[in-house]
């Protein structure tokens, strides 16, 4: 993947020139995006490298634009905004409620699972409800299809992949963490939730999910290993046993690196490619993996926002769909979405804190 609009290394807050060279640095990496969102057909590899790239995409402004690109996302398409009130309403928690109801309703074969909302109040606060309910349903069906069986048993067999790329880096560290019996599970969150559960800072959360918009479906895995083997000699000073090795990798360092940890993530990637992790094992079929290919394509041949746009409005007016039917399974899911009140988890309540420092009219104007 594309790696172009990556910065300038010596580019930095210091001297005045510096700062020049960063803000130039900007400038021709937002041109460059936005010259890659007006060709026809729009230049996804270009918005893939500048996602994975240093820096990401720079700005909300921006990531509004170029999200709904890597997920082939219709802007001008979108659902109806879910819910049936526009009496005023308790903005967060309601909205957040109405989304991933939204998606579960349209999608019965989906099941919601613990998690699954902080990745939804991530796009909620980043692109709002419509566009966010849209982004949430394709991410629903490619990438986090095999979180959302009724079983867990897809999830486990992704777990295990982290194992075997650890060992392809480190032999020493995969026999510590063999020996301590600490497993996979520490990385479950990381993974089910694209890590927005166990960070508190919105901006890391912002870097990651544009990365992860950009790749693989399973490169918060390779992620997750590049994470571990980052922290090596930590570990292995670590007491070989398993509270101790899983309390020390269950919690993320503070100032941890994450533009480091994007380019290490891509550089384990090509050199161990998902082709080579499906064959450890044929158990399980990953649904994410299979569909990707398919988004791919898709995302390839869209058109730029500004033709989209006079299509639809030379469309004729649609006619409103009536409301989807209830599921079956509607009270269960309920008592779920309902009990984010009590569990709506780190991230969704520090990324809401983050976004009003960043600003209140940003929030506000999502809403």
């Amino acid at each position: 993947m594309s790696g172009s609009g990556g910065r300038r290394r010596g580019a930095g807050p210091g001297t005045a020139t510096q700062r020049e060279e960063s803000l130039s640095w900007r400038k021709q990496k937002s041109l460059q995006i936005h010259r890659a969102l007006t060709s026809d057909p729009v230049d996804i590899d270009v918005l893939r490298g500048a996602a994975e790239s240093d820096g990401g995409l720079l700005s909300q402004e921006i990531r509004r634009k170029v999200w709904p690109k890597l997920l082939s996302v219709n802007v001008f398409h979108l659902p109806p905004k879910p819910g049936m009130r526009d009496a005023e309403r308790s903005v967060l928690l309601e909205q957040l409620t109405d989304m991933i109801l939204s998606v579960l309703q349209s999608h019965p074969e989906l099941h919601y699972y613990q998690g699954f909302h902080d990745i939804a109040v991530t796009l909620l606060l980043t692109v709002g409800l419509r566009l966010g309910t849209g982004m949430l349903s394709t991410l629903a069906t490619h990438h986090l299809r095999d979180f959302m069986d009724p079983t867990m048993d897809r999830t486990k067999h992704i777990l295990h992949y982290l194992m075997p790329l650890i060992q392809s880096e480190s032999s020493e560290l995969h026999s510590f963490l063999v020996r301590s019996e600490v497993g996979c599970i520490f990385a479950l969150s990381w993974l089910i939730t694209w890590y927005s559960h166990v960070l508190t800072n919105y901006q890391h959360i912002l870097r990651l999910y544009d990365f992860f918009l950009a790749s693989h479906p399973l490169m918060p895995v390779y992620c997750a290993a590049q994470m571990v083997l980052m922290r090596e000699q930590e570990v292995l000073r670590c007491e070989c046993d398993m509270a101790s090795v899983h309390q020390l990798l269950s919690r993320i360092p503070t100032h941890f690196p994450y533009g480091t940890l994007v380019s290490l993530s891509l550089g384990l990637f090509r050199r161990h490619p998902p082709t080579r992790l499906l064959q450890l094992t044929s158990q399980h079929k990953s649904f994410s993996v299979a569909s990707f290919h398919s988004l791919q394509i898709s995302s390839s041949s869209q058109r730029p926002d500004s033709i989209l746009q006079r299509e639809a409005e030379s469309d004729p007016p649609a006619e409103p769909s009536p409301p989807p039917p209830p599921r079956s399974q509607n009270p269960l899911v309920k008592l779920a979405v309902w009990g984010l009140s009590a569990s709506i988890g780190a991230a969704a309540l520090a990324v809401a804190q983050s976004a009003l420092e960043l600003g209140p009219e940003l929030l506000m104007g999502l809403f």
